[in-house]
């Protein structure tokens, strides 16, 4: 009696699970489907972006091309998206879909209620499966509400130390601590640390590492600070600079292929911290054009998608399916291939909870300090 219950049990899953499976595709290709026509007929999707030029240019071709949708892209540092979008939103004016930021940048807009929820948006099945990602799903947004803003990026050695070697050897640079020697005085860049950005994260490292005083000594080093990331990249292509921090490797690309000398750092030896870089995406809430940026964020987290933008910004997904180990030649490493989890979880300074007890804290001392 029990093995003819169990062929019985058998037979029906063989008989049903391939229906059950069809009809589970239907569903989301269905429904993919739908907001593929829907975003068409809203005409295009508006997107603040990081500062690159070639993200832009990119972006916009590849999107347009894949889905007869236009895409309105804004390239500008993180903090001044996000405060345009904070502002228009209060003002009642909807004219971003979405975002895609670094860490700390975007979370005032979760705490304000700018965002919408991200799983709602989410209908692929690739982009849904947390079996996809290295980690599984990992919000920004990780103290309270892990549903606004999702990090899609985690890498290592991506600390934005850049020299120019015409002036400043790789060997005289072998630790943080001999940026302190005089002879770099006033030839020193920085990504403003006191607004959430590349910037802040080495500056919340060296602050959590080194501590205050070795901050102000390096402040009295007269640093060149800028908002600007390809202020200070020109800078030092130019060599006008010999040393920059907090500027990645997105901004230096265009230097590069044009054969200036410009060239990442080594780790230094106390390290560098875990990043997520320019990964994390929202979308804010009741957005002008929805099935337009449903569309966007169902592309940008795909297998396709994520190959894209990390090609484009030699960024490192957390997207298992996604070959990341060719970035270690522009000397990034993704936090996938190189940690587990519990060493990510102990060198990273990115996401809400490290944010609020080491960056933003950091970021206060930045602003008491640089006048």
């Amino acid at each position: 009696m029990k093995d003819i219950l169990k062929l019985g049990t058998l037979v029906f899953f063989l008989l049903y699970h391939p229906v059950y499976g069809a009809q589970e595709k239907a569903a989301w290709q269905a429904e993919f489907d739908k907001t593929v026509a829907a975003a068409k007929k809203e005409g295009k999707v508006v997107v603040a972006i990081p500062p690159s030029s070639e993200l832009r240019t990119q972006l916009e071709t590849a999107f347009k091309t894949k889905f007869d949708v236009e895409i309105e892209l804004v390239p500008a540092p993180g903090p001044r998206n996000a405060s345009r979008i904070a502002s228009e939103y209060k003002a009642g004016v909807r004219y971003f879909d979405a975002l895609i930021v670094g860490t700390g940048t975007a979370i005032p807009l979760v705490h304000d209620g700018t965002l919408e929820p991200l799983e709602p948006y989410m209908v692929l099945p690739e982009v849904k499966d947390s079996k996809n990602w290295w980690g599984g799903h990992i919000w920004e947004d990780n103290v309270k509400t892990n549903r606004f803003l999702y990090s899609f990026v985690a890498e290592v050695g991506a600390g934005g130390l850049w020299h120019n070697p015409n002036i400043a050897k790789a060997e005289e640079l072998r630790s943080f601590d001999d940026l302190l020697n005089a002879k770099w005085k006033g030839k020193i860049g920085l990504s403003d640390p006191r607004v959430p950005g590349s910037g802040q994260s080495l500056w919340s490292f060296l602050w959590d590492i080194k501590g205050e005083d070795f901050l102000r000594k390096l402040v009295q080093q007269e640093l060149f600070v800028s908002r600007e990331l390809r202020q200070v990249a020109d800078g030092l292509a130019k060599g006008k600079l010999a040393i920059s921090i907090g500027v990645g490797v997105s901004q230096y690309e265009p230097f590069i292929q044009s054969g200036l000398p410009v060239r990442q750092l080594p780790t230094p030896a106390e390290g560098l911290p875990a990043s997520n870089g320019f990964g994390i995406v929202g979308v804010v809430k009741n957005p002008p054009h929805p099935n337009a940026a449903k569309l966007f964020l169902n592309w940008l987290l795909s297998k396709e998608g994520q190959d894209f933008y990390g090609k484009a910004m030699k960024a490192s997904t957390r997207r298992l399916d996604v070959d990341t180990k060719w970035l270690a030649e522009h000397g990034s490493v993704a936090a996938k291939d190189s940690l587990t989890l519990a060493e990510y979880n102990r060198v990273r300074n990115h996401l809400e909870d490290k944010y609020t007890k080491v960056r933003a804290p950091a970021g206060k001392f930045a602003e008491q300090i640089l006048k």
